[in-house]
């Protein structure tokens, strides 16, 4: 392996803020998590999904300490959960379930009771996260009187107060308005981009962990399904499924079938649409063949399955939750 080799896979492990070891918790001889492994990186969104059942809260727990693994081991920051616990949780913000504040104190006398039981926080540190959330307006109010949003928002300030690597939030959307949805979409972002800590969402909206994520891990059974990378940027492919809206479609069935490579998938007489599968290259082919026979091309459109066809393809169609 060469120097440059050696150096990028330090590289690479430095990259690595959560590395799950095969991990199981097993209660009254039943395997509630199965030898579970996976890694998050440096300013990634991660999220966790599965079906009823599957084991994501367990998985969080273990993370943070609240139950014991049976086996295997967690590491954050390199540092064990299991042989340094206070080194490994101290790089970790986390709300799990509903954050809980004082209701009739301000949002700022919240955060500063905070301040007082933690090291390394100061009024400056304040500052900096509430204004990352987005509650300037609001620190002088009491708690009683935000929304649920905001609650959230505060929650996710009060996690980053000591600088963590990792933030994991389990439902962070559950109970909010599309807005609310939106907003907290917007800050998760700012957060990873801006002060680049890694984020664990465990979420049951599958649409919400496709816009924002940068890979989801799917479980079923305690067990890992699959790791797969989410947005348009991660998904390219060499094989694509195109519709074709035309101004006469069968003549367009005809240059398709008369087209290597390219194999017609589905036809539409009423809506004069044809989907086929191809290879990349081929398209532009394709494009030129219908435009020299004299076919009017008004659309075409890219046929991708969602996260959620891919759940239900992985899962064998078990509800998520």
């Amino acid at each position: 392996m060469s120097q440059r080799d050696v150096q990028q896979a330090q590289h690479e492990r430095e990259d690595i803020v959560l590395q799950m070891n095969e991990v199981s918790k097993v209660i009254k001889g039943k395997a509630i998590v199965d030898k579970l492994s996976f890694q998050i990186r440096k300013g990634e969104i991660v999220g966790l999904l599965g079906p009823n059942g599957a084991g994501k809260t367990t998985t969080i727990r273990m993370m943070t300490g609240l139950i014991r693994m049976s086996e295997g081991d967690i590491e954050v920051q390199g540092h064990s959960i299991k042989k340094n616990f206070k080194s490994a949780i101290a790089h970790i913000g986390a709300i799990i379930e509903n954050p809980e504040f004082y209701p009739y104190m301000t949002g700022l006398d919240n955060l500063r009771q905070y301040e007082r039981m933690t090291d390394d926080v100061d009024d400056d540190r304040i500052d900096e996260v509430v204004q990352l959330v987005g509650l300037q307006e609001a620190m002088n109010k009491k708690v009683r009187s935000y929304s649920l949003g905001m609650r959230q928002r505060l929650g996710i300030a009060q996690a980053l107060l000591q600088r963590p690597k990792l933030l994991i939030l389990d439902e962070p959307t559950n109970g909010l308005d599309p807005a609310g949805i939106r907003e907290m979409r917007d800050y998760m972002r700012t957060i990873a981009e801006v002060e680049g800590i890694s984020i664990l969402i465990s979420s049951h909206m599958l649409s919400e962990v496709e816009q924002i994520c940068h890979r989801a891990v799917v479980i079923q059974n305690g067990k890992l399904v699959t790791v797969t990378e989410l947005g348009a940027e991660n998904s390219v492919s060499e094989e694509v499924t195109l519709t074709f809206r035309v101004d006469a479609i069968e003549p367009a069935i005809a240059i398709a079938h008369g087209t290597e490579g390219i194999q017609v998938v589905r036809t539409d007489f009423i809506r004069d649409q044809l989907t086929v599968t191809m290879n990349n290259k081929n398209v532009p082919e394709l494009v030129g063949a219908l435009g020299a026979a004299g076919v009017g091309l008004y659309r075409i459109e890219e046929n991708r399955q969602s996260l959620e066809e891919d759940f239900l393809k992985w899962t064998g169609g078990n509800r998520i939750a």
